[in-house]
């Protein structure tokens, strides 16, 4: 039978900028070897794989090497499709590996409720030696969030000029680094961030909304704001609100566009 496929532009208004993600609608989950031969085949970031349920949706992410443990663009992508070309309406419930994760619509955006992952210091000097390799500087942090590590640079500049040198940078023992700098004085954007996982396939992502769940409570007190403005400076670029949801929640508000809608057929 075939299967609805889409491939959505995420934590974007405009297409051909954002992270694209695929979404691929199951009525049951496919073998898993199946399910990263699809990922593979899409060759994007992230493959989100839904299906139905009583309570809502199960919902998986796989990168052409990984089934991971949280992603937000795939997740919004997800949500555009099933309000956009599926015709669910009302809050949705994605039941994942990191739990319930919900989504509504706020006006034009899209808001997803996800966890906060805050962040510690990082301690070994080992893994702090091949971070500054990589980036060719040393941070003026650097710590552990997550399966991720996130590093504060000097200047939103020195992170959109950063050239990584991805060697060192695919020794590190994490999912992926955060690298991060507050926004330009004057500038719309609080924060600034790019992420690399070449772990996982992804030399860089174009917009990471999971780093976010990170990059939040690191600059929230630092920045003395309840409400910020993040700009993933990736060449393709990304915008995502960042809200308080109370507890250890976050919102994470984007929007989406459809590039092309079309048939699996297995």
């Amino acid at each position: 039978m075939p299967l609805p496929l889409y491939q959505v532009d995420a934590f974007t208004q405009e297409p051909f900028r954002g992270n694209p993600a695929a979404v691929c609608l199951l009525e049951s989950f496919l073998d898993d070897a199946i399910l990263g031969a699809i990922a593979r085949e899409m060759n994007l970031s992230e493959t989100a794989f839904v299906v139905p349920t009583a309570g809502g949706f199960q919902l998986r992410w796989f990168t052409p090497m990984a089934e991971v443990d949280l992603c937000g663009h795939a997740t919004l992508a997800t949500a555009h499709v099933l309000w956009q070309h599926q015709g669910v309406v009302g809050e949705l419930a994605f039941h994942t590996r990191s739990g319930c994760l919900r989504a509504q619509r706020l006006g034009e955006w899209i808001a997803l409720d996800f966890p906060q992952q805050p962040v510690t210091p990082l301690e070994e000097p080992q893994v702090q030696a091949l971070i500054s390799a990589a980036l060719g500087t040393t941070p003026l942090y650097m710590g552990k969030a997550g399966r991720d590590l996130l590093v504060e640079l000097a200047s939103a500049e020195a992170v959109a000029e950063l050239k990584p040198d991805f060697d060192p940078l695919a020794r590190l023992p994490c999912r992926g680094l955060i690298v991060t700098a507050r926004g330009k004085e004057g500038d719309r954007y609080d924060i600034v961030s790019r992420f690399f996982a070449p772990q996982l396939g992804i030399p860089e992502d174009a917009v990471t909304g999971s780093a976010h769940c990170s990059l939040y409570p690191y600059w929230q007190p630092k920045l003395g704001r309840q409400e910020l403005l993040a700009y993933q400076a990736s060449a393709r670029g990304g915008v995502i609100k960042l809200q308080p949801q109370g507890g250890d929640r976050l919102l994470l508000l984007g929007q989406a566009v459809t590039i092309f809608a079309g048939e699996l057929l297995l």
